[in-house]
């Protein structure tokens, strides 16, 4: 008789995909792809890798959002891919930012990237600084 080993084997956990901690609105990712594809205003040869997200201390309402050209991914950084677009996280900001979309408006009077962040709590009169409270991890 043969040796069959009819031991069950574990099988292997099927995760489901993770939600990306931000999107972009379409006007969102059209001016960024837009403005990522002009030449740097440094000289710089290479290119940016992605739009660097944040959130600083700061402002009358305590936190303001980041928002800048990124050169290279940090080590840490939650990297989504959206739209045609690589947006670098930074990981002290990740359970800030969960669920947040970023918008690109247009009004008579200005040209804005906009948060709509369902984690913000508060905001400042003049809009350049929020409060948000960070999401309860279950």
């Amino acid at each position: 008789m043969d040796n069959l080993d009819l031991t069950p084997q574990p099988q292997p956990r099927v995760r489901r995909p993770r939600p990306k901690v931000v999107t972009l609105s379409d006007t969102a990712a059209e001016r960024v792809r837009e403005i990522m594809s002009r030449p740097r205003q440094d000289g710089a040869e290479a290119p940016y890798v992605g739009l660097r997200v944040g959130v600083k201390n700061g402002g009358c309402a305590g936190q303001e959002y980041v928002l800048e050209y990124a050169e290279a991914a940090n080590p840490l950084d939650e990297v989504v891919e959206d739209k045609g677009v690589t947006i670098l996280v930074d990981p002290k900001a990740v359970l800030f930012l969960i669920g947040t979309e970023i918008d690109y408006e247009v009004t008579k009077l200005s040209a804005k990237f906009v948060f709509r962040n369902p984690n913000e709590t508060d905001a400042c009169g003049c809009g350049e600084s929020v409060t948000i409270t960070p999401v309860k991890l279950d």
